[in-house]
């Protein structure tokens, strides 16, 4: 699934209890089908992130 600049991520909790984090695409690393992330989160904070199982790619129009 191709992802682009702009795009809002969502990661799920793990366990019981943890809360989804969610936040904005600001940089693409890489090509093809699995490309590190930058992701700017909803709390401020910046992290690398490589997609598992536990994301969700909401694409904006």
């Amino acid at each position: 699934m191709r992802v682009s600049v702009g795009d809002r991520v969502t990661i799920h909790g793990r366990s019981v209890g943890m809360p989804d984090h969610s936040g904005e695409v600001i940089e693409v690393r890489g090509e093809g089908d699995d490309p590190l992330l930058v992701v700017r989160y909803d709390d401020g904070h910046q992290s690398i992130l490589s997609r598992g199982s536990d994301c969700e790619i909401h694409h904006v129009a």
